[in-house]
């Protein structure tokens, strides 16, 4: 099996041992890496609420697709992490504002804590046409 590692400066950098995304099956289907809300230019954390935070998730989750050739309409399946479930209606109006037609499955989760603190990350699977 070919594997690609996806790297673009339109999303942030990977800030640990993995690759913003992999593609697999002659390019076709991509594993993308969670997103946190941080800024592609500056590194920083970008909002301190999680509306604004899953916006920036989404365009950063956005640029890695593009990076592949790919855009939202392929995600298949995406799963998004909160810092509190409290968050749920606020992100899940951002979300939808980003997958108007035919929503990819997703799941929800309250998570412990994630990386540097954020609110959100959200991780996708895309498959290309």
């Amino acid at each position: 099996m070919k594997r690609t590692t996806i790297a673009t400066k339109d999303a942030p950098a990977a800030i640990g041992a993995y690759s913003q995304a992999v593609v697999v099956e002659g390019g076709r289907i991509l594993f993308a890496s969670g997103q946190i809300a941080l800024d592609p230019a500056t590194g920083a954390m970008v909002g301190a609420d999680a509306a604004t935070q899953a916006r920036r998730c989404l365009e950063n989750l956005r640029a890695v697709l593009a990076a592949a050739g790919m855009e939202l309409r392929h995600v298949v399946r995406a799963t998004i992490y909160l810092a509190d479930m409290a968050d749920f209606a606020a992100v899940n109006e951002v979300y939808a504002g980003f997958f108007e037609h035919d929503p990819p499955a997703r799941a929800a989760v309250q998570a412990a804590g994630l990386p540097r603190g954020a609110r959100v990350e959200i991780d996708a699977i895309a498959v290309a046409d």
